[in-house]
């Protein structure tokens, strides 16, 4: 089933493009540079978002094979439309050096297993536990905002070798990183004899 696109996001994705120049970026690295742009009117994320499009076609073959989909909080799976998500916020508790978001990522890998897209929005603590666990992702989505600890969780990201997307500042939060997602979500599948492998 084909997406519909209001007139005000076709409006808006022109406006975007008149003032952010996206043609040099590849297929799925686009989709996403312009959802998240999109999200914040925030043209800074074009130069700030770090992404390898190898990474994207992979996670967007895995996505669209049904791969689960785990957020660190219920303000990002509300972001994510046409596909559930996993999100064990309520279900984790905090203690011994472990905040909630931190044990509801422990929680979420023990029910979906490796070969899952982890969309981290707003804890940075969830996306360093998640890098000292082993999960082995089809892709982590680690855009976590604040002062404190966020630049540097991403910075470990990046370092990790994971297939990721991720941004150099501070700043991030749930609705860019779901809209990331949904870049990948939207994006259509190409017919297998067109697939990128």
């Amino acid at each position: 089933m084909n997406r519909v696109v209001h007139p005000i996001e076709q409006e808006s994705y022109r406006r975007l493009r008149a003032r952010l120049d996206t043609s040099h970026f590849p297929p799925l690295t686009r989709a996403v540079v312009e959802r998240v742009v999109h999200s914040a009117a925030d043209l800074e994320y074009a130069s700030d978002l770090v992404m390898d499009e190898g990474d994207l076609v992979a996670a967007h073959a895995a996505l669209h094979a049904g791969a689960p989909v785990v957020t660190d909080v219920e303000m990002v799976a509300a972001g994510i439309t046409r596909r559930e998500t996993v999100c064990r916020l309520g279900d984790a508790k905090s203690g011994a050096g472990l905040t909630r978001s931190a044990h509801a990522v422990r929680l979420a890998y023990e029910e979906v297993g490796p070969g899952a897209l982890w969309v981290i929005g707003c804890a940075p603590t969830a996306l360093e536990e998640l890098l000292a666990l082993d999960v082995s992702p089809a892709l982590v989505v680690g855009l976590p905002v604040g002062f404190v600890g966020a630049a540097e969780s991403k910075a470990a990201l990046r370092e990790s070798g994971l297939p990721a997307v991720s941004n150099v500042s501070e700043k991030g939060g749930s609705a860019v990183a779901a809209a990331a997602l949904n870049a990948l979500l939207y994006h259509p599948v190409p017919p297998a004899s067109e697939e990128i492998l």
